[in-house]
C-alpha cells in the first residue's frame, strides 16, 4: 500500500469511527483551555477535568488567577502532578496576559510560546481549538501511532509533527489530531495493546512492529 493510500484509509477509518469530536479537557473559553491543557502535561486529560472545576471556581480569568498566591494554585492542583511547576507557571502566564495581552489569550505561537510554562505543544492545541488555526498538536499518542502505521520515524515529536502535517491535509489537521488520540487510547494503547481490535495497525502497520507483536 503506497503511503498516500495509507493516509486515505487513516482518514477514512477515523471519521468513521469518530465523526464528531470533542476537545477532551473541559474549559469555556481560550484562557481555561489554556490553564487545562498546561495541567494536562504529564497527566491524564481526566485528572485535570476533575481538577480544573476546582481552580475555575475560584479563578477562571487571569485577574482572578493573580489574586491567588502561587501556593494557594498549588494546593488546588497539586493532584496532577508537577505542581510547583505548574503553579508557578500558570501565575506568572496570567500577569504577563494582564500586563502584555489586556487580559486576553494571543491568537499567536509566537506570542503563546513565550508565556511561562508554555511549550509548542500547548500553543498548537490553544491554536487550533480555541481560535480554529490549522495546528497538529503531537502527544505521546500521535507520537506512538505515526510511527506504528510506518507514517514517521518515531525519532521525535518535531520530526512526527513534520510529517502529519505534511502528509494529512491541513484542512483535516485540527479534527485528526483529537480523532489519533481518541484512536490511540481505545485501540491502540502503548500498554494492554491487541492487535485484533487495531484495524487501522493491523491494516497499514509498519512490518516490525507487527512481526514483534
Amino acid at each position: 500500500m503506497k503511503k498516500s493510500e495509507k493516509v486515505a484509509f487513516v482518514i477514512d477509518t477515523l471519521e468513521e469511527i469518530y465523526p464528531k469530536v470533542d476537545v477532551p479537557l473541559d474549559h469555556k473559553d481560550p484562557y481555561t483551555l489554556l490553564i487545562a491543557v498546561l495541567l494536562s502535561a504529564q497527566s491524564t486529560d481526566a485528572r485535570v477535568n476533575q481538577i480544573t472545576p476546582l481552580l475555575f471556581a475560584k479563578a477562571d480569568n487571569p485577574y482572578d488567577m493573580v489574586k491567588l498566591s502561587v501556593e494557594e494554585i498549588r494546593e488546588i492542583i497539586k493532584p496532577v502532578g508537577l505542581s510547583p511547576a505548574k503553579s508557578k507557571g500558570i501565575y506568572e502566564l496570567s500577569h504577563i496576559l494582564i500586563e502584555k495581552h489586556n487580559g486576553e489569550v494571543p491568537q499567536s505561537f509566537e506570542y503563546l510560546e513565550e508565556l511561562p510554562a508554555v511549550g509548542h505543544k500547548t500553543a498548537s492545541v490553544v491554536m487550533s481549538q480555541a481560535f480554529g488555526v490549522p495546528a497538529f498538536p503531537v502527544d505521546t499518542h500521535i507520537h506512538r501511532l505515526m510511527y506504528r502505521w510506518g507514517l514517521s520515524n518515531g525519532k521525535n515529536v518535531l520530526q512526527t509533527e513534520k510529517d502529519a502535517k505534511r502528509l494529512f491535509p491541513e484542512e483535516k489537521w485540527n479534527k485528526l489530531h483529537i480523532q489519533i488520540i481518541l484512536y490511540g487510547r481505545e485501540y491502540s494503547p502503548a500498554r494492554g495493546w491487541n492487535i485484533e481490535k487495531d484495524i487501522i495497525t493491523k491494516t497499514i502497520g509498519r512490518k516490525s512492529v507487527i512481526n514483534s507483536i
